[in-house]
């Protein structure tokens, strides 16, 4: 569960979050195609897929791109942005329950992809995250120098 949330191989995820100016979130800055925000959104619409997906088994993926991302750069407002990183803890908690559930075989396939497992679904969160974490610090530094 320590790799979920962050501050192993990796910054957890709500210092960045934490220390990001909301002023700053919606900002594009030296030709990145991102916000802040854009990312964030990302990373917890892909942390939301993934849990749905080891959940679900009537899951439908969402569509790729315009579903993953939002379609401005900011948030409406200041209580939109804590809802989204509120929600990103609530489902990431869901995540990790469902993988210390005792019924829930880590390595068993899943039915609809026999090459998927629920450990494999927990790599691809940690890898993912971090992948965007580092996005996240680099928009930071950038709109913070």
């Amino acid at each position: 569960m320590r790799h979920l949330k962050g501050g192993q191989a990796f910054s957890p995820i709500e210092k960045v979050l934490n220390e990001m100016p909301f002023d700053n979130i919606g900002v594009l800055s030296n030709g990145l195609p991102y916000s802040f925000y854009q990312q964030f959104y990302h990373i917890r619409v892909a942390q939301s897929d993934i849990l749905a997906y080891c959940r679900d088994d009537d899951y439908k993926a969402p569509d790729w791109p315009g579903d993953y991302w939002p379609e401005f750069s900011f948030p409406t407002d200041e209580k939109e942005w804590n809802s989204l990183i509120e929600a990103y803890i609530n489902e990431r908690q869901k995540f990790c329950d469902l993988l210390l559930n005792p019924e829930t075989d880590l390595l068993k396939p899943f039915s609809s992809n026999k090459e998927h497992t629920m450990l494999r679904q927990a790599e691809l969160i940690i890898e993912h995250t971090a992948y965007h974490t580092g996005q996240l610090y680099v928009i930071y530094r950038i709109l913070n120098q």
